[in-house]
């Protein structure tokens, strides 16, 4: 029942993030939307030319929150979920990641971002790769690969603590 509640709040807390950020400026958001729709905003000069999918910031961005991830769940499923070792530790951090990751493929990228005019970056609103459903399902894949080291990670905290 914990991992249910904990996967509620963390999911609560990343739409709000997520959401609020991309509502604000799509553009901040930009490195995760499919390469057609990047390319054409490097081609309208909205976003500087780039080999890379993300800028520095955007991998510093991404991995303070990945390491906030790792102490936070680490302390928090030792508290109220008595994980004391590294299996559970493990186990309900990817847990609650993969809850998290299918929701943000499902419901954020594939409803939300799919068909909402409010995240359509000027300039490419009429563009079909905004319903590109496979690269979201992609991206969740990845993500749980990404899951792995990352509650790992937790789990071995989790036995230390």
């Amino acid at each position: 029942m914990a991992v249910m509640i904990e996967s509620l709040i963390g999911i609560l807390l990343f739409t709000v993030l997520i959401v609020s950020l991309t509502l604000k400026n799509p553009l901040t958001s930009v490195g995760d939307y499919p390469p057609v729709i990047r390319e054409k905003c490097m081609e309208l000069g909205l976003i500087e030319k780039r080999e890379q999918r993300f800028t520095r910031a955007d991998i510093l961005r991404k991995g303070i929150a990945l390491l906030a991830f790792v102490f936070i769940f680490a302390v928090v499923l030792k508290q109220f979920n008595g994980a004391d070792t590294f299996w559970k530790g493990f186990r309900d951090s990817y847990l609650i990641w993969l809850i998290i990751d299918w929701y943000d493929a499902l419901i954020l990228d594939c409803i939300w971002f799919c068909h909402s005019k409010k995240v359509r970056i000027p300039g490419t609103e009429d563009m079909e790769e905004y319903k590109d459903y496979r690269f979201h399902i992609r991206q969740s894949c990845i993500g749980m690969l990404l899951g792995l080291p990352a509650c790992l990670a937790v789990g071995a905290i989790t036995a230390i603590l």
